[in-house]
């Protein structure tokens, strides 16, 4: 057995000590649905290590969401239902089976020109290439990968012209809706609006959730610079936006 194969072996016992009678209590309390917001946790800290080049953090907090992958085999195997060592299997035969360019020995095959996404679309019997994209997904996660599968059957433009004035025209139509005051238009054009610059980094291979991320972390780091510049928020809140911004934009320059 290889170290990895040890290592995995190893984990998979210790967490079957910890659900076994007489192991951890709070582990032996916990369901499928339970272990969902400390799943979602671990996938998002693994994410943040990541984007921030930080392979300590990664080699760690890739090691957490391992556990709650072998968590949740684990009390699927003890309902009766699979175990980790069939997902394993089912995902080595999907690789191979939506591979057949690499796999394949019959190069010639028509199976072999199928995208990705129009591979899945024939396997699971779907009515659209659309389908299968999880509604629970960050919104820009899933306009992405909604505008990604259209793209795989050819409904993409090729040129960034096209992209640039899609935008133009969505920030057009939207400042048009909150002229004329229609609260429901411009919730319509909003989501355009977004939707379009969504394409926009998708064709620049931009991340649309990280990059906003990012600018997130940008707000967050200016403007407490600009909190701690007062004395207290009640003093802060009186400050003119003008003296705001100046300090606002020393943090900028400082960076």
């Amino acid at each position: 057995m290889s170290d990895h194969l040890a290592d995995f072996q190893k984990l998979i016992d210790v967490l079957e000590s910890l659900l076994a009678p007489g192991g951890c209590e709070w582990d032996r309390k916990q369901t499928h649905q339970s272990l969902v917001p400390y799943l979602l946790e671990e996938t998002h800290e693994v994410i943040e290590a990541i984007e921030k080049g930080d392979m300590n953090s990664l080699k760690e907090e890739l090691g957490d969401l391992m556990l709650h992958v072998l968590f949740q085999a684990k009390l699927a195997e003890t309902e009766g239902h699979f175990n980790i060592s069939d997902s394993l299997k089912d995902i080595s035969e999907k690789l191979i089976r939506r591979h057949p360019q690499v796999f394949n020995d019959d190069k010639s095959s028509s199976d072999n020109n199928l995208s990705w996404e129009q591979a899945k679309k024939k396997e699971k019997k779907r009515d659209s290439v659309l389908d299968g994209v999880p509604l629970s997904l960050p919104t820009l996660t899933r306009a992405r990968r909604i505008q990604e599968k259209a793209s795989s059957v050819g409904f993409d433009w090729k040129e960034i012209k096209p992209i640039w004035s899609k935008v133009h025209e969505e920030i057009s139509e939207l400042s048009e809706a909150i002229t004329l005051e229609q609260k429901d238009k411009i919730q319509d054009e909003m989501g355009d609006v977004l939707f379009s610059v969504v394409n926009l980094a998708r064709f620049l291979d931009i991340d649309p959730e990280a990059s906003l991320r990012q600018t997130i972390r940008k707000f967050e780091s200016r403007f407490k610079k600009v909190e701690k510049s007062f004395e207290n928020s009640e003093q802060m809140s009186k400050a003119s936006l003008d003296q705001m911004d100046k300090i606002w934009n020393q943090a900028k320059e400082e960076e």
